[in-house]
């Protein structure tokens, strides 16, 4: 279960500087509703210095806090300080994020980068574009924000970069590409794949081991944010769940059962379990 720091919280439940401002300077928006999360960024700039900013967002506990938290270190900066603010200077004002929350404080650096790109006069449309080629198709990631994040919070695997960026916590097909970039940004002759041995199970002992994962790992991270899953049935290697509470209609449902209730499942219990939505 993660386990959010007390500033997390109070950011969460006392969000500073919420709302669409009046007549900004410029505006960052990353994300999409569709991929489960999304920011907009809003700033007055006066003379180069960042005098008020805003911001509106579509996401969890971490996204609303890591927002909150960003509109607070910018205001007062010029916008050559606030550009040296990191993902993890977000990160640090909050406390901490749980690492797989960590992608919330990335979000948050984007948008200021592109709001501060707008104000220059750059075209960037949406960041998640505007830079490299997709390789995360599920969420949108591109090559560039994937090298950028292994090489400012040196990060060592597939899963590392999930959490950072989202990227290959959907369908999977970009692993082998996510494995290479890091070998890339980390100067290395050739990615490290991550070995995981064959597990010889019975139908009783996948089915035990299956209902125990769901109910120690993951309904817990899904409840955390008022979401939860419920196991319908169990046949063989295909496991399919119904998703309650937030879960239920929500844009990025399927990408959930995916990235989170499949993969950990695949990790914990069989490589070969696919998961479907009743």
């Amino acid at each position: 279960m993660w386990e959010y720091s007390e500033i997390v919280k109070e950011h969460f439940l006392h969000p500073k500087n919420v709302g669409e401002m009046k007549d900004p300077t410029c505006v960052g928006e990353v994300g999409s509703i569709a991929c489960g999360d999304a920011l907009k960024l809003f700033l007055k700039i006066e003379e180069g210095i960042i005098k008020d900013a805003t911001f509106q967002t579509f996401g969890c506990a971490s996204a609303i806090a890591s927002s909150s938290a960003l509109t607070e270190l910018v205001k007062g900066k010029t916008v050559d300080e606030a550009l040296k603010i990191s993902n993890k200077n977000i990160a640090t004002a909050l406390g901490g994020l749980p690492k797989e929350k960590m992608h919330c404080s990335v979000m948050g650096q984007e948008a200021l980068e592109a709001a501060i790109k707008q104000w220059r006069g750059e075209d960037v449309g949406n960041v998640e574009h505007s830079e490299g080629e997709i390789v995360c198709e599920c969420f949108g990631v591109t090559d560039h924000q994937i090298l950028e994040a292994v090489r400012e919070n040196d990060l060592k695997t597939v899963e590392d970069v999930t959490y950072y960026t989202k990227a290959g916590g959907g369908c999977a097909k970009c692993h082998e590409k996510i494995a290479a970039l890091i070998a890339q940004a980390r100067g290395e002759a050739k990615p490290k794949t991550e070995e995981k041995p064959a597990k010889k199970l019975t139908n009783v002992q996948r089915m035990r081991m299956i209902e125990d994962v769901l109910e120690t790992e993951i309904r817990p991270r899904l409840q955390l944010d008022g979401g939860d899953v419920e196991l319908v049935d169990i046949d063989g290697v295909t496991v399919s769940v119904a998703m309650r509470g937030h879960c239920v209609g929500c844009p990025a449902s399927q990408a959930t059962v995916q990235g989170t209730v499949e993969r950990i499942l695949r990790d914990k219990v069989d490589p070969e379990i696919t998961v479907r939505e009743a």
